[in-house]
């Protein structure tokens, strides 16, 4: 359950680090990122394994590239989701979200990865 709440929170950060980074990305508040990074895990366990069963030929064809594409589908559910208080300019811009979150994400998961019991 612990690290449960430490993704939530990194996954937060995360987006508000992605929020400073592009115009093009909006959110509200810190709130906004805590429950954005609440319906961005519930989506991830329950819309994305659909996604990637369903796009698996193309996934494995693209050597795994297209998992980015289904990251920014489930961004942009989850901007319509929130509203106004989350707004992301385009497709585009969420499959380049959805590349730097993923990164910021690796790189905060490792420093924190051997303090998390």
């Amino acid at each position: 359950m612990t690290r449960w709440f430490v993704s939530l929170l990194l996954n937060a950060l995360a987006l508000t680090l992605v929020s400073q980074l592009f115009d093009a990305f909006y959110l509200d508040g810190v709130g906004t990122a805590l429950f954005a990074s609440v319906i961005l895990s519930v989506l991830n366990v329950i819309v994305k394994p659909i996604l990637v069963i369903l796009t698996l030929p193309i996934t494995i064809v693209s050597l795994g590239l297209f998992l980015f594409v289904i990251n920014a589908i489930t961004l942009m559910l989850t901007q319509a989701l929130l509203g106004n208080s989350f707004v992301i300019d385009g497709f585009g811009v969420a499959i380049i979200a959805a590349i730097v979150l993923a990164l910021i994400n690796l790189i905060l998961n490792r420093l924190i990865k051997d303090r998390i019991t």
